[in-house]
């Protein structure tokens, strides 16, 4: 049983055959040909890197990205941050599930709230999203994450995400003039199905083949118009709906098979941005521990330390 987290880590605390999952795995050797790892130990509350010296061969075969292991050695110090001096590693047989970081809200609680949503739509919006968010696909769907490491990297991540956007999306079609809200909210609950596909959780959250080969536009757009067959919609609102799905990451820089060009594309992608840009933004102070008004490393997001908002 996992007695020690990594937000819990402090420097010289002992550990003592503790479970973490492996990740960023990196086989190197001192100048005197000597083999050692360089690694990050990951639990459902983050990760901390690690170094282990003079690795045994039979470690050697066991350190692999996804691999879960029990690790005995000593937290120290390291260019102003924690990493663990590992002093041995063994296999273990814990649950992949326990080592992976997950939504704080309830499950079940994001799931009435995504019915909630798709019951305010008019049809034949609520006819073609229902038909899509239903089991078994919905049981994947409210477990993946939205991403690997940028946002909502989590169990859960991508519902969350999706219900946080829905809101705005809520606020943007009353705000603004001339806004279908139902296309919008549409939209905003179908953009990124297609991540279901994109990422698996084996050994940690990683691409899939899908991902690799087709990634998650393509798929939702597949999978929207494959949905559209069996409900009595009008094509060019269908046409549309896949316009906001295939345009919601702005630009082909940012792998947008096209930019947007409707006024509901246009709130979709930026609702996204903001969505996935604030909590990219609390999701890189949950991995900092606090010591002081700014964060020790920079955001990969923001390319800078950022600042503790007041009573964090």
């Amino acid at each position: 049983m996992k007695k020690r987290f990594v937000k819990d880590l402090t420097a010289g605390a002992e550990l003592v055959a503790e479970p973490f999952l492996l990740e960023e795995v990196s086989q190197r050797t001192t100048r005197d040909d000597r083999p050692f790892l360089l690694l990050k130990l990951r639990d459902k509350t983050g990760q901390v890197g690690a170094v282990y010296w003079d690795v045994p061969e039979n470690v050697q075969t066991l350190a692999e990205n996804g691999a879960i292991v029990q690790v005995t050695g000593q937290v120290v110090v390291y260019r102003d941050a924690l990493q663990v001096s590992v002093t041995d590693m063994n296999a273990s047989d814990n649950n992949l599930a326990d080592f992976l970081p997950a939504s704080s809200r309830p499950q079940a609680e994001m799931l009435s709230e995504l019915n909630t949503h798709i019951n305010s739509l008019n049809q034949p919006w609520r006819q073609l999203v229902a038909s899509l968010l239903a089991e078994p696909f919905l049981a994947q769907f409210a477990n993946a994450p939205a991403a690997r490491s940028m946002h909502h990297a989590y169990i859960g991540g991508l519902l969350e995400h999706t219900l946080s956007m829905a809101r705005l999306a809520d606020v943007v079609a009353g705000h603004y003039p001339l806004v279908r809200r139902d296309l919008l909210l549409a939209g905003t609950l179908l953009h990124d199905m297609g991540k279901v596909a994109e990422y698996e959780l084996k050994g940690g959250l990683g691409y899939s083949e899908d991902g690799r080969l087709v990634g998650h536009i393509v798929r939702a757009v597949v999978m929207i118009e494959t949905a559209a067959a069996a409900v009595d919609i009008d094509q060019d609102d269908l046409r549309q709906l896949i316009h906001l799905v295939a345009s919601h990451h702005g630009k082909a820089e940012w792998g947008a098979p096209v930019e947007p060009k409707t006024l509901e594309a246009v709130l979709l992608h930026q609702i996204d941005l903001l969505d996935s840009r604030v909590q990219g933004f609390f999701d890189h102070l949950e991995r900092e521990q606090k010591n002081g008004r700014w964060t020790q490393k920079s955001s990969h997001m923001f390319a800078t330390e950022l600042m503790y908002p007041e009573g964090w």
